[in-house]
């Protein structure tokens, strides 16, 4: 049988996006589980609970430098008629107080230090006077204060026993600080997926060779890479696949050894050199779809062999870059462990016309810019899916409906973020 009989048996059934989605959930598994130190944990997900081991603070803390006091003392305090308090103590932060508080009394105490026994109040240093008298330190209150000014009791923040954080939280600064405040120097990570990437083409050329007629370089699969890196990924750049469909097949499946799902970008379309549409007519694993309905990138084709994913995007660059988004990182984020792993969808005002005629979807690589309190969206460059510089100007992906008119200025279109 020859190569465009292969190509007509390759039937296509254009699904939808959301359809297609879906059918990659049924297959999605998170990985295993490993333990890393906190210094390492940052961007990973969290496998476990984390339960506080006590509370947060675990002794009353000051929330000012001023004077502990107990606040009865200064009760009808005013600067008529001041109250007059010996200092018995300093307290600074690390320190456990020497003495405990009467209603004559008061310890200095610095922002952050341990409150003594029977103080309920701390008042600011700048609401206050001191002086020294035959060897001992006064301080002047002008004021009444209410009990718990100016102090944080324990467990405030978090009691003992409570989720500090929850499994599939990712660690980022402030996950990092909490951690750390409770003593986790070693915490349970998701193992992160490693994913092969192969490029098609007998056009492309490695990064580092010299343009010739007719040449391109390979730039896919660093731009795949850095996308999986971001998504906390680890690449594997695995170089070309040979316009031969036996040997090719045979380099995805041995990458299937090396790594938990395999890229291609390249070769997927109807074309006499498409190269995995022989190997996708022949695929011995379960096929999960072969179109989409979308712009661009309707071929994307997706199957699993083994339970591994072999994604087949398209070669062109915004083609590939919209396949990676909307299917490839939400499976990498879904091993990891992360519940929200799909693009977060907005509202936004569209800022300038767009004429395109769409007969499927349309996913424009955007930016996106606040005029007047309001979110406005607009092409980030030249739309076609050959075009690589619009990529780097890109925040989002506009969704454009499809429909015989376009769309116009000023028109609310559904927006999926991709970055914050």
């Amino acid at each position: 049988m020859d190569r465009v009989e292969n190509v007509h048996r390759f039937r296509r059934h254009t699904v939808q996006v959301a359809e297609a989605q879906r059918r990659m959930e049924e297959h999605l598994h998170v990985l295993g589980v490993e333990e890393v130190s906190l210094e390492n944990a940052f961007g990973r997900t969290l496998a476990e609970d984390m339960i506080a081991p006590e509370h947060m603070p675990h002794f009353r803390r000051s929330g000012m430098d001023g004077f502990a006091i107990m606040s009865s003392s200064t009760r009808g305090a005013s600067p008529e008629s001041p109250v007059l308090l010996e200092v018995i103590d300093n307290i600074p932060c690390g320190d456990v107080p020497k003495s405990e508080i009467s209603p004559k009394t008061a310890s200095r105490i610095m922002t952050g230090a341990m409150v003594p026994d029977h103080a309920d109040a701390v008042i600011m240093l700048e609401m206050t006077e001191d002086f020294e008298e035959q060897g001992k330190t006064y301080v002047t209150i002008k004021k009444e204060i209410q009990p718990g000014k100016n102090l944080t009791s324990i467990g405030h923040e978090m009691k003992k026993g409570e989720c500090v954080l929850q499994k599939g939280t990712v660690i980022r600064a402030g996950e990092t600080a909490l951690l750390a405040t409770f003593g986790f120097s070693i915490v349970k990570v998701y193992k992160r997926p490693t994913i092969a990437i192969f490029a098609t083409g007998s056009e492309l050329l490695p990064v580092e060779a010299p343009l010739c007629p007719g040449k391109i370089r390979n730039s896919n699969s660093y731009m795949l890479a850095a996308l999986i890196r971001e998504a906390g990924g680890i690449p594997l750049l695995m170089g070309s696949i040979p316009d031969e469909a036996d040997k090719a097949q045979a380099l995805i499946l041995e990458a299937f050894s090396r790594a938990d799902f395999v890229i291609t970008s390249g070769g997927v379309s109807v074309g006499d050199y498409d190269i995995l549409v022989d190997i996708f007519q022949n695929w011995e694993g379960k096929m999960l779809f072969n179109k989409v309905a979308m712009r661009p990138g309707s071929p994307t084709t997706a199957g699993v062999w083994n339970d591994q994913f072999l994604f087949a995007l398209s070669g062109n660059p915004g083609a590939c870059f919209v396949g990676y988004q909307l299917f490839i990182r939400p499976v990498i984020l879904g091993m990891q462990g992360m519940p929200n792993r799909y693009l977060q969808s907005y509202t936004a005002f569209l800022g300038e016309d767009f004429k395109k005629v769409n007969a499927f979807p349309r996913y424009v690589r955007g930016k996106s810019y606040i005029r007047e309190g309001k979110l406005f969206v607009e092409p980030a460059g030249m739309d076609q899916s050959s075009v690589t510089v619009s990529i780097k100007d890109s925040d989002c992906l506009i969704q454009i409906p499809p429909g015989s008119k376009g769309m116009q200025q000023g028109e609310l279109v559904s927006v999926l973020m991709l970055k914050g």
